[in-house]
């Protein structure tokens, strides 16, 4: 018999409401110094390293020069899957890909600030990037479209996914199938600690990148933040989390539906039915056996033990401001809003990674092919990063021009300013010695 959590939060003190708001990634105490190694290893001995690693950890046989997906690999899965499953990649990485074509900004801008004085921006793509695809519970060709499709779109040069090898040593073939309709053609079959550190390092066969995305374990998360200093890590996306939002209006048995998407994810993953109608909250709560039931023996393993963990459940909250005020401080991955009029409740949500609003907007659905990007902040970063884009894929320079008309002004002031903060140098070279040197008197 499934236990599943009734959360009351009016008879919750301080230290029991923060409990709810941890996720697994508030802890890796017990990853980081086995990262640590992990991530030396790759440093030191490069591919020798992967293969041994993935011998040991994964009991994968791998070769050093068999990292990389061949082409006769991606024509092998081509012919592998069904057709209705290439469809429905084919399907998703369009509307994905229209999604980002959309957030593309020009590529630059320049405007007169002051008479003479003009400031703007350039954009351009980063160097180099590796998408990161996970593959421990499962295979996940969505994200690789949701990775590599805004690299593709803002014109990275080198886009390459890393991903975890199969038991028999191979690639999902729905993921390479992906990876190929992305635009991507260099797929490396190496997962976990072990592909943050490569991608962070090099190797023989992999690329040093500029960036790592994506979403991982507790131990890619880790890497990611040991690594730190050597490649961009991006935004944090550590395991699954969601939030259903149910107001006294909506549907209890899709309140309990809905809650079990991210839940099926892993054990360490966090999923919660949040709701200030005690109706809504206790029919959901009679539903969900039998839905759980529904599941195959892991994914039901997995729903028990986070909606009867520490991390899960149903949180049945004293007021609807109550409510809205538990969903923004956790600052949940996903937000799904259950309600006849969902947009009312919009303007009071202001922390969450994506607001899915209304019972038709189903996470399945955005997690999948909608188009935005369903790699989000997970840990309670949905505060201060947003969702994977096109914006992750590039990045700004200032552009400034002043002419000699402009000079003036803006040089009087600027020496002001520097004098005050006590820079020398930098009122020097704003000031009447400037005209001498260029040959000119002081405006």
């Amino acid at each position: 018999m499934t236990t599943i959590n009734l959360h009351e939060l009016a008879a919750l003190d301080e230290a029991q409401r923060q409990a709810l708001l941890a996720r697994t990634e508030a802890d890796l105490s017990t990853f980081l110094e086995p990262a640590r190694r992990i991530v030396e290893a790759v440093r030191e001995e490069g591919d020798a390293a992967i293969v041994r690693l993935a011998r040991e950890i994964d009991k994968v046989e791998l070769r050093p020069d068999g990292l990389l997906a061949t082409e006769e690999e991606f024509a092998a899965a081509e012919k592998a899957l069904e057709p209705e499953v290439k469809e429905a990649i084919l399907y998703a990485v369009d509307n994905i890909r229209r999604f980002h074509e959309k957030q593309v900004p020009e590529p630059m801008w320049l405007e007169e600030i002051r008479p003479g004085a003009f400031a703007g921006e350039r954009w351009t793509p980063i160097s180099s990037v590796a998408c990161y695809v996970p593959r421990g519970k499962g295979a996940f060709p969505s994200v690789m479209m949701m990775t590599a499709v805004p690299a593709v779109v803002a014109g990275v040069k080198e886009v390459i996914v890393l991903t975890p090898a199969t038991p028999e040593g191979g690639i999902d073939a729905a993921s390479l199938f992906a990876a190929k309709a992305s635009g991507v053609g260099k797929v490396y079959r190496v997962g976990g600690a072990v592909a943050v550190a490569a991608a962070a390092f090099g190797t023989a066969s992999i690329p040093k990148v500029a960036k790592i995305v994506g979403p991982g374990s507790p131990w890619v998360v880790a890497a990611k933040r040991l690594l730190a200093d050597h490649i961009d890590t991006g935004l944090p996306a550590g395991p699954s989390e969601a939030i259903i939002l149910a107001d006294a209006t909506a549907n209890p048995d899709l309140a309990a539906l809905d809650l079990l998407i991210e839940a099926e994810h892993g054990p360490d993953s966090s999923a919660y039915l949040v709701t200030d109608c005690r109706e809504v909250a206790e029919r959901a709560l009679a539903r969900l056996p039998e839905l759980i039931a529904n599941l195959g023996p892991q994914r039901r393993e997995f729903v028990s033990k986070v909606l009867g963990g520490p991390r899960g459940g149903i949180v049945l909250a004293p007021s609807w401001d109550e409510a809205l005020r538990f969903v923004n401080d956790y600052a949940p991955e996903h937000l799904e809003v259950l309600s006849d009029e969902p947009f009312a409740h919009l303007g009071g949500i202001t922390e969450a990674g994506e607001i899915l609003l209304g019972e038709n907007s189903v996470i399945t659905i955005a997690n999948f092919c909608l188009g935005p990007d369903c790699v989000l902040p997970t840990g309670g970063w949905a505060r201060s990063f947003s969702a994977l884009g096109v914006y992750d894929f590039m990045k700004r320079a200032s552009i400034g021009y002043v002419t000699k008309a402009g000079y003036g002004e803006l040089a009087r002031q600027a020496r002001v300013l520097a004098t005050y903060e006590g820079f020398e140098a930098h009122a020097q070279a704003v000031s009447p010695l400037r005209d001498r040197l260029a040959g000119r008197t002081e405006s």
